[in-house]
Order: C-alpha cells, then sequence, then structure tokens
C-alpha cells in the first residue's frame, strides 16, 4: 500500500551511496580473491626465477673509501686564501656532488679509456642475436621496405652517451655522523669496477690539488697587484699628510683645550665688568639727574660721607659750606664719569680679544680635525697595505705545498662475488609484486561492479530488506520452469520459493497480504518467473490462488501456458464477460490464470480507474491470495499505478546483470509516488559464478539443494 511521506523520505535517505571505505569489506574482497591473488603470484615469481637465473647479467661492486679532513676557515690565516674544508653537512653534501659531477667522471672516461668499452658505448656492443630492436628493424625493412639505414652519431654525441652511462655506475654515500666518503662502482667485470672506484678517488684528490693550485696562483696575481695600488695610496696619503702639517701652525689637542679655557676665563671678566659697568652707569646717571636737586637730595644720591657733613652746614645756610659741597658734588660726578668710560674701555678691549681668540679657536679646530683626518688615512693605509702585504708573502710560499682536503682511506679490493641480481631477494621481490598486482585486480573488479551480488550489499544500498534469493531455475524452455518446481520440490529453487512466500507473508502480522505484486526495474530480471513460482507455491498449501497478467502490453504467458480463452482482463473490466468465465484453471500451477489483452487503451488509464478498483475489491472475496505479474518499473508507469492498491511488492533484481543505478531509479520512481516496496528479491542466482566471483561460501546453504 502507498507509505507515508516520512517513510519515503528515510527509504531516500537510506539508498544514499556511502563513501566510506569499510575495511572489513576490503578484507573480504581480498580473501574472496585469494586464488588470483596467489595465482598472480606464483606467476610473477617463476618470472622472477627465470630472470634472475637466465636473463639477468650478473655485476659487481666494488667501494673505496675517501676521508676528508676537516679545516675550518679563518680570517687571517693562508687558508682563507688557499680553501679549507668545513666540517658542515652543507660541506659533505658539496663535496658529494663534487665526486659525482659531470666534469670529475668525463676525466675518468678519458684517463681509462672507456669509450673503447662496449659496456658503457652501445655503439660498438654486438648488435647480432634476437632484440625487440632488431625485430623491429626486420619488419621495418623486409615487410614495410622501409630504409632502416642508421645515421652514424657525432663523436661528441656517442662521448657524452658513454659519460651517461659511466654516471649510472657510481654512487657515492656519507655514512653518517662521519667525513667519510664511499665510492661504488657497478659494473660486469670485478676488476674493472675496482679499477674505477680506486681511480675515481685518486682522480679527486688530484683535482682538489689543481683546483688549490689555480686559486694560489691566481691569488698571488691579484695581491701583487693590490699591493701595488695599496703602495701608492699610502704614499699619497702620507705626502698629502706632511704638506698640510707644514702649511699650517703647529697645533694639538691640548693646546686646543686651553685656548677654549683662556676665552672663558675672558668671557667670565667681562660677565662680571658688565655688571660693574651697569653699577657706574647708575651712579653717574644718579649724579647727573640729581645735580639741580636740594643739598638734601643731591647728598643722599651722591651717598657720599664727606659730602653729608658738609650737607648738614650748607643747609644752614653756610655760604662756605654750601660752595665746598658744590665742588665736592661736581667732582663725584666727574669721577664717576671717567670710572664709566674706564670700565667702558675695558669691555670694549675684553670683546675684542675675545673675539680674536674664537676666531683662532675655531680655525685651530678645522685645522686639527683635517689634521687628525689625514693621519687616519695613512695610519688606514699603512695597516691595509701591511696586511696585503704580509698574505701576499704566505701565497707566495704556499704555492707549490698544497694539500688535498681528503686522503684515500682504503682503496677498493676485487670482489669475488656479484652483488646483483640477489636471486632470493629478486624472487621475493617479485612473489610481492605478483600478490600486490593480483590484489589490485581483485580490487579493481569489486571497484568497477555496478551490479548486485550479495544481499546485504543491496540491502546497504537501498535500506530495504531482501526477502528471497532464487537461484538459477535449470529449465531450458519457460514452459519447463514450473514443472521443474512440481517435479523437484526439495530443489534449492524451490526452497528459495519457500523462503520468499514465508518473508512475504510474515512481512505484516497486522494485515497479512492478499494482493501481491511482482514487478522490476527492466525486462529479464525474472519477475514473471517469480509470480508463477509464488503462485504455485501458495496453492500448494490449499490456498485459493488467482494469478493475474498485468503486462497486458507484451502478455507472455502465452509462452508459459496453452491457453484456450481469448478473454482476460480487459474483457472482465469492460463487463463484456464475468470473472468466474474469464479465468482458467491450470494443473500445473493449481491456480486460477488470468490473462491480459491487446489492448488500444492506455493501460495506466485502464489500472487507474475504478472499474479496476471495483475489480480488487471483487477478486479479495473469492480467492485467499492475488498474485499481479506487472511490467517493469522504468518502462511503463503501470506497476507504480497498480502498487497504489496492493497489499504487498516483490521487486526483483537479476543477480549481477541489473545495474545499481536501474535498481536506485525504479526504487526512486516508487517513492515519487508513496508507494512502498514490501522486499527486494534477488533472482537468477548462478552458483558457478557466485564460486568464480569468491562468494560460495555466502550461498552454501543451497548447495545441498543442487545435488537433487
Amino acid at each position: 500500500m502507498a507509505n507515508s511521506n516520512g517513510q519515503a523520505h528515510i527509504t531516500r535517505g537510506q539508498i544514499a551511496t556511502d563513501d566510506e571505505i569499510d575495511l572489513g569489506q576490503v578484507l573480504q574482497t581480498l580473501w574472496r580473491g585469494k586464488w588470483v591473488i596467489a595465482l598472480c603470484a606464483v606467476l610473477f615469481l617463476l618470472l622472477g626465477a627465470y630472470n634472475v637465473f637466465f636473463r639477468a647479467v650478473p655485476v659487481y661492486t666494488a667501494t673505496a673509501a675517501l676521508a676528508l679532513e676537516s679545516r675550518e676557515e679563518q680570517i687571517v690565516d693562508i687558508e682563507s686564501v688557499v680553501t679549507g674544508l668545513g666540517g658542515d653537512q652543507a660541506t659533505v653534501n658539496t663535496e658529494i656532488e663534487v665526486l659525482r659531477s659531470r666534469g670529475l667522471i668525463t676525466d675518468l672516461v678519458e684517463d681509462m679509456g672507456l669509450v673503447e668499452d662496449p659496456e658503457f658505448n652501445p655503439e660498438i656492443r654486438d648488435k647480432s642475436g634476437l632484440s625487440i630492436g632488431n625485430a623491429v628493424k626486420w619488419v621495418k625493412g623486409t615487410i614495410l621496405r622501409m630504409d632502416t639505414t642508421e645515421e652514424p652519431k657525432e663523436p661528441q654525441a656517442i662521448f657524452d652517451k658513454v659519460v651517461e652511462n659511466v654516471m649510472g655506475t657510481i654512487s657515492v654515500s656519507n655514512p653518517r655522523q662521519t667525513f667519510v666518503f664511499q665510492i661504488s662502482v657497478v659494473t660486469e667485470d670485478p676488476r674493472k669496477s675496482a679499477r674505477m672506484a680506486n681511480r675515481l678517488a685518486e682522480l679527486y684528490i688530484a683535482d682538489q690539488i689543481n683546483v688549490k693550485f689555480e686559486r694560489t696562483e691566481q691569488a698571488t696575481i691579484w695581491l701583487t697587484d693590490r699591493v701595488s695600488d695599496l703602495r701608492v695610496d699610502l704614499e699619497t696619503a702620507e705626502t698629502r699628510l706632511k704638506a698640510f702639517s707644514a702649511g699650517t701652525d703647529l697645533i694639538s689637542a691640548e693646546g686646543l683645550y686651553a685656548l677654549n679655557r683662556q676665552i672663558k676665563e675672558l668671557r667670565d671678566r667681562r660677565a662680571a665688568l658688565i655688571d660693574e659697568v651697569a653699577k657706574a652707569e647708575l651712579r653717574a646717571t644718579t649724579l647727573t639727574a640729581n645735580q639741580d636737586a636740594s643739598v638734601d637730595q643731591r647728598a643722599a644720591a651722591a651717598d657720599d660721607i664727606q659730602l653729608n657733613g658738609l650737607a648738614g652746614r650748607a643747609a644752614d645756610g653756610n655760604e662756605d659750606a654750601l660752595e665746598a659741597f658744590d665742588t665736592r658734588y661736581a667732582l663725584l660726578q666727574m669721577r664717576s664719569a671717567q670710572e664709566l668710560s674706564r670700565m667702558q674701555n675695558q669691555v670694549a678691549v675684553l670683546d675684542a680679544s675675545i673675539t680674536d681668540l674664537a676666531q683662532r679657536i675655531e680655525r685651530q679646530s678645522t685645522e686639527l680635525v683635517n689634521l687628525q683626518q689625514y693621519q687616519r688615512e695613512a695610519e688606514a693605509n699603512r695597516l691595509i697595505y701591511e696586511h696585503f702585504l704580509s698574505r701576499l708573502k704566505e701565497t707566495s710560499v704556499q704555492q707549490g705545498i698544497q694539500q688535498a682536503d681528503a686522503r684515500i682511506l682504503s682503496r677498493a679490493v676485487v670482489p669475488q662475488s656479484p652483488s646483483a641480481p640477489r636471486k632470493g631477494r629478486g624472487m621475493a621481490l617479485a612473489m610481492i609484486l605478483g600478490a600486490i598486482i593480483g590484489a589490485a585486480i581483485v580490487l579493481g573488479r569489486e571497484a568497477a561492479q555496478n551490479t548486485y551480488r550479495l544481499a546485504e550489499n543491496i540491502e546497504r544500498a537501498t535500506g530495504l530488506p531482501v526477502i528471497g534469493q532464487i537461484p538459477t531455475i535449470p529449465a531450458r524452455r519457460r514452459k519447463n520452469v514450473l514443472k521443474y518446481l512440481s517435479e523437484k520440490p526439495n530443489s534449492g529453487a524451490a526452497e528459495a520459493i519457500r523462503n520468499l512466500r514465508t518473508s512475504v507473508l510474515l512481512a505484516d502480522l497486522d494485515n497479512p497480504p492478499q494482493i501481491i505484486m511482482s514487478t522490476s526495474s527492466v525486462p529479464g530480471e525474472g519477475k514473471t518467473t517469480q509470480s508463477l513460482a509464488m503462485t504455485q507455491n501458495l496453492a500448494g498449501l490449499g490456498k485459493k490462488v488467482l494469478l493475474i497478467e498485468g503486462d497486458i502490453r507484451k502478455r507472455i504467458f502465452g509462452e508459459y501456458f496453452e491457453i484456450e480463452t481469448d478473454k482476460g482482463l480487459l474483457a472482465v473490466l469492460s463487463g463484456e464477460t464475468t470473472l468466474d468465465k474469464a479465468v482458467r484453471y491450470n494443473e500445473t500451477l493449481q491456480a486460477d490464470l488470468l490473462i491480459g489483452e491487446a489492448s488500444k487503451v492506455n493501460a495506466a488509464d485502464v489500472f487507474s480507474s475504478e472499474r479496476f478498483n471495483a475489480f480488487l475489491r471483487e477478486v479479495r472475496e473469492k480467492y485467499d491470495y492475488v498474485i499481479i505479474d506487472t511490467p517493469p518499473v522504468l518502462a511503463v508507469p503501470d506497476a507504480r499505478v497498480i502498487g497504489q492498491s496492493v497489499d504487498a511488492i516483490m521487486y526483483a533484481i537479476k543477480w549481477d546483470d541489473t545495474t545499481k543505478r536501474q535498481v536506485a531509479d525504479g526504487l526512486r520512481s516508487f517513492q515519487n509516488v508513496n508507494v512502498k516496496v514490501t522486499g527486494l528479491v534477488l533472482t537468477q542466482i548462478n552458483r558457478r559464478g557466485m564460486k568464480q566471483y569468491g562468494y560460495g561460501d555466502s550461498y552454501g546453504s543451497y548447495d545441498s539443494y543442487y545435488s537433487n
């Protein structure tokens, strides 16, 4: 019956694809494909054995060891001129790259004449025999009639190829926490490997000495030129200093300090004299301002003892005293003016002295600065000149006595046994590689699978229960399907139908289904066989069962039964005949059969009509169970319309054939009209195919029935 909206929504969520990787499922997949993995492992093991025992060319590894003598660079010693290697990791890595450098390998190729060695020069190898290159050349020349003449390669190109091949045989390593370099050479000749390793070590040491000699020589040339330039700079600076010293007064920092003290004293004296001048000006101004004042006022302004004595008598009218008072006042006034003039003259003299002294200080300060600058320049030039002269002497002494920064710690010996191929390891790696490839094949095949093989996978993807798993029925013709089920009631197919019947009837204990519909996503999934088998099985319980051919478009019941009447479902719905006259009892089926009829009326309209609903009410009253075989849900809408009125829906999915997309689309079409699918039925299960895919254990319960 129609489901609620909430149930439809839950089902959609259950159908959603889960992107999480189930490790347990991956392991199960690998276990199911264990024979594929084992086969690949054995195959690669055999290939590996053939390679290491018959094809692989044995090679020999010889190793020479060098020890780096670390000398940290200093600023003022000879090492900063002729190079001294530090002990940091960057220096060690740099020397490793020098040992593997193309320049050093080029010297090795030229020194040992490796261009004439067929192992490194493919141009002089024997090209006869069977090879892919010769086969391709033969096909081009003989069959395709193409010109296979190869243009001769340039000598430089051949030489570069030899250098690259030699570089591929040499490796340099540095054991951790050491200054040791291990030079390993791998060739097909043990003696050649030892000679190449030892010679490369010797060339490396010789290269270090040559580089030092060249650098020392370049340093000597540069220092000689630099010392000559510095000598000229020193002589120029000293000449400039002497000329400046001769053209100026003898000055010094101490003399300049004395002049500064002197000008300070003069300025202090002038400041004190300025105060006295101010007082003298005030006195002279006061005396001049009061010269016409009264005796008492003039006496107070003059502040003179003698004048104060005369002021009393002059105030009494004593003429002589008054005359003496005036004379004394005038004398004081004259003296005050003279004192003021004298002080002003002293201030002027001090100002002139201070100005002259300040000019001398300024001039001598500038000259002292210039003198000190000339002295510093001369001293700096002298120090630089002496330093470079000392370095020139050291470099000259160093020429010819350079030492390499490395020494040969141990020379390579001729290996007695090949280093490769390692037969045991090679075969083990080949077997592991084969197992990995086999696992990749198994997982790839499983990942590429777009169909269903296991019930749990269907339930996990759709969220619906699998209520039946029906194996392939061994009947060549459709008419023999029911005969097989009748004659072999203990077969795996018959048992599967009984299990399906039980699941359908127990799907809803409160409302046991009476009208059951069978459908699928696309044609050919076994839904009709499922309907027939279900009808036969229910009839075997002694129930009155009606099988309706709901697919009135294809009408394939004629392939299963010999039908005598041409009246069927549409005739009953139209009232042309009654149900009792239209149905036919089938002995093999042990149930009534109502066929479909051809019609120009749209089937979906027929099943949507009230006449069809009335027909279903009628068959409910006359039969215990009604089975309706409907068209595929993705082909036509008939199944969705009929599903609105039935009690249970069996949805057939063909084993390893129906795609996951088809199943999802078919179930979604039911959800869109709020129709609930009771359960899914996995049909036409192939036992051999299950074992081939490694799922035989999942269907072991049917093995006993297949023997019947």
